[in-house]
Formats: structure tokens, sequence, C-alpha cells
């Protein structure tokens, strides 16, 4: 007769589950406040770099009040403030008194919910912010804005007008020029808050493709309340409820194999 253990039937096999890869954008036990109303809850999260990190949740849960911690567009608001903790890019305390603002937006580059291009010609769109940053010289201008648009997957519709409004694109043409407008200074982070929703289906799926492109040479955020979009177009998601980071996997484990039952809720559309 064997003596083999039969392992029992309530205790299946586990799945394994994608090791972590290291930060690049370190989150560090941080609480942050509009006024006296906490926002974030103690969120520590690790951002891969070179990869797609989808923030998801139900509105007001504080995926974008997080995502514009990571360029310090929350300074602009007067009553927002961090109550303790570190954001840390490439090991650099962003909230430092040292740092200048200004330089890490050039570095952490955004791409906002409705596309927002200048009242400017499709070229100046590009231009001009690199104008601001010192380039001068018009045959390297002409490069980069050729390059940026071929990165943004719109060079081969806009190159006969490239000195026409970028206002009178397509709202999917003008969310790319955005995109181009910010890889165009060769920033080391994009934010993307919810930069398909505006869209139609064809260019949203235009703009997904651009961000599996863009993911090679960039760490991509998005915050999206669109589940199928977290999981077609990142490589990692954070589920947050009430200020709170819930529960941060691989895309693949957050939406087949959650640990906890609130993420299972919500991936599984039975609320939010």
């Amino acid at each position: 007769m064997s003596t083999a253990t039969l392992k029992p039937a309530d205790s299946p096999t586990p799945i394994p589950r994608a090791p972590m890869p290291p930060a690049f954008v370190e989150i560090d036990r941080l609480n942050f406040f509009y006024g006296d109303k906490q926002a974030l809850f103690d969120i520590t999260l690790g951002i891969p770099e070179k990869q797609v990190t989808a923030l998801i949740g139900p509105s007001g849960c504080g995926k974008t009040t997080l995502l514009r911690c990571l360029n310090r567009m929350n300074d602009l608001v007067d009553v927002a403030r961090i109550g303790s903790g570190e954001i840390r890019i490439d090991d650099i305390n962003i909230y430092d008194p040292r740092v200048d603002v200004i330089e890490l937006r050039k570095r952490v580059g955004m791409v906002f919910q409705k596309s927002n291009p200048f009242p400017k010609s499709i070229y100046e769109n590009i231009a001009y912010g690199l104008r601001l940053h010192g380039i001068k010289q018009k045959s390297q201008l002409d490069e980069i804005v050729e390059k940026s648009l071929r990165g943004a997957a719109l060079w081969d519709e806009v190159k006969d007008r490239l000195h026409d409004s970028g206002l009178g694109l397509s709202g999917g043409q003008q969310q790319r020029l955005c995109i181009a407008r910010t890889i165009a200074v060769e920033p080391d982070v994009i934010l993307m808050d919810e930069p398909c929703s505006a869209l139609d289906p064809l260019a949203t799926a235009k703009v997904e493709d651009l961000i599996q492109e863009l993911k090679a040479r960039f760490t991509i955020v998005i915050v999206t309340h669109n589940m199928q979009q977290a999981a077609r177009v990142s490589d990692y998601t954070a589920f947050f409820y009430l200020g709170k980071l819930i529960e941060f996997q691989s895309t693949r484990d957050i939406f087949t194999n959650p640990k906890n039952p609130q993420t299972e809720a919500y991936v599984s559309g039975r609320f939010g």
C-alpha cells in the first residue's frame, strides 16, 4: 500500500506571483493633506523603471492626488501639503527644498485627461518648450520636433502641415501631440491622468499602442478608471480605496489572483 500523503482538497497549489523589479520611483510612508482633510494615508509604493504602472480605484480614492505628487503639481494648490513621508526619484527626494521644481517637471512630464495643446502651430507646440530649456538652433529644433512626432506616432499624419494650428487636429491627434511635447525634453517619467477618457475607441487604441512603444524609453504611470485599459496597457497595477493603497502587484496577479477581497470586488465590477 502506498505511503504517499494525499494533499487535502481545500489546499490548492498556490499560483506563483511575479517578482517585483527594483523601484525607480519610491514613495515612502506618504501622508498628504488638503487643508485639514487627509487625502493619502501612509502610502508606500515602488514604481519600476521602464514599465507601465496603472493606478486604479473608485473616484476620490487618491489616484490623481498621488500622480500629481510625483511632479509636485500639487504645489500649485494653496492648501495642499505633505504631512510626512518622502518621494524619491532615482534616489533623490523630490520634496527636498534644494530641488529645482522646473527641472523636476522636465524629468517628470505629464499628459492630462483633456488634451491641452498650446494655441500655436504643431511645430511650435514642441519647439516652444525646447527653447525654454535652452535649445535655439533651428536644425536641432527641426530634428527633435520630427523625432518627437515620430515617437508619438503622429509624424506621418502632420508632416505636411507643421505650421498649422495644433488646435485644428482631432482629439486623438491633439492628445498624441501633447505626448510628443512631453517626450521632446526626454523625461525619465511620464505621468498620464486618464489620457484616453475623452477619446473615441480608435483614438484610444492608437494611444494605448503608443504607450506600449514608449515604455522601452520611459517609466510610465497612468491613472485610469477603465479596468480593461489597465489590463491591456500596464505591467503593474496599484489599487487604491479611500486614500489607502490596498494592493500592488503585477497586473496579471491583480486581475487573476488578487490577495485582497476589496481588490477582487473592484476589478470584478462588484463595486466602484
